[in-house]
């Protein structure tokens, strides 16, 4: 069982709960960090969360998780899922595994949000389920 986790927001995800809560619902980006760390006391597992509007701070902290007690990373990339090779690179060279989620269904949303650069590499992809997508990706970290 995965006993460090590392949730990964990426950028505008702060905005949760106020940015086009048609698309992305209510919940605040706090309310889903919450509820992950329900989860994780509950299983008593580590969960650290990180979020950053910077590409190249999710890619240092994604490159820490080779000296820290990560084995497992759950990310919503935001817009950097379809621009950044950056990050693709990243989670190559850490080798960890993870679970890309989105909280909209992308596949139902413009063209250029059907292409993930990180999707391949993923044990596998959350899209379309709001905020439950990252608690069913952490279920399925902590069963891993």
């Amino acid at each position: 069982m995965a006993q460090h986790i590392l949730v990964l927001h990426g950028p505008n995800l702060n905005m949760l709960g106020t940015r086009e809560p048609g698309i992305y619902g209510r919940q605040t980006l706090a309310d889903i960090n919450a509820r992950l760390a329900e989860v994780c006391a509950e299983a008593d597992a580590g969960c650290a969360v990180f979020q950053s509007n910077h590409e190249g701070e999710l890619v240092d902290r994604i490159q820490a998780t080779r000296h820290d007690e990560t084995e497992f990373i759950i990310i919503n990339a935001g817009a950097y899922t379809h621009t950044s090779v950056a990050i693709r690179d990243a989670l190559a060279a850490v080798g960890l595994p993870f679970i890309e989620v989105h909280l909209s269904n992308v596949y139902k949303r413009e063209p250029f949000r059907h292409h993930s650069y990180l999707s391949d590499q993923a044990q596998g992809v959350i899209a379309g389920l709001g905020a439950y997508g990252y608690e069913a990706a952490l279920r399925y970290a902590l069963a891993h």
